[in-house]
């Protein structure tokens, strides 16, 4: 293979990549804890957009409660916010774990 070849082939890959950033950006997950007292959104790029919480769950007196609720659906959006990306990351590689290339949180 030349090397204009492999430099193209390159191009190619990264403008994939792109491509799948930014439609990562407008692709969201949801994921709730307490029974869905608490409720986080975030997109394929593992940002946050939302958090909702229940009026009831809102304890003066237990403020430690309502903290570790808002700590798992914030971890639980974010795992399933990466596994859409690695999927996605998948779809481009062809299944191929290539070093480096698990996270699309990468500056292109």
């Amino acid at each position: 293979m030349k090397f204009q070849q492999i430099i193209k082939q390159a191009q190619e890959f990264q403008k994939k990549i792109k491509e799948a950033q930014e439609k990562l950006k407008d692709v969201t997950v949801e994921a709730t804890s307490g029974g869905g007292m608490v409720t986080v959104v975030a997109n394929g790029r593992q940002e946050i957009l939302s958090i909702t919480i229940e009026r009831e769950v809102v304890n003066p007196d237990d403020v430690v409660m309502l903290q570790d609720l808002i700590l798992a659906a914030v971890n639980e959006a974010r795992r399933k916010s990466e596994e859409l990306s690695q999927e996605e990351m998948k779809k481009i590689t062809g299944g191929l774990n290539i070093p480096g290339m698990g996270d699309f949180n990468i500056p292109m």
